[in-house]
């Protein structure tokens, strides 16, 4: 599982010009079953995004092709995690630690 942290490096003005295609790109995520859930920050200085994928790879490319990344008005801060505890909602993303 990851935590995908969007800074702002932009205005919220120009963030906002953007905003609709941002909205269609995690639409697209959501549909293909990588985002689980996303938000703004508060305050509102970016958001987060929680997915689920096979590795950090396809992570990455995914957030390279948000129109916020394209357009270069955030940043991203991508942390990878072992989800081995959830919510009973949740339970389809938990994970067992890796053995050693």
């Amino acid at each position: 599982m990851f935590v995908l942290e969007l800074t702002y490096t932009a205005p919220v003005e120009r963030v906002d010009e953007l905003l609709a295609a941002h909205v269609e790109w995690l639409d697209a995520q959501y549909e293909a079953g990588v985002f689980i859930a996303s938000g703004r920050k508060q305050p509102r200085d970016g958001g987060v995004i929680l997915a689920v994928a096979d590795d950090r790879a396809r992570i990455e490319e995914i957030a390279a092709a948000d129109p916020f990344t394209v357009a270069g008005v955030c940043a991203y801060r991508i942390t990878e995690f072992v989800a081995t505890k959830t919510a009973p909602a949740l339970a389809p993303y938990r994970q067992q630690l890796p053995s050693a």
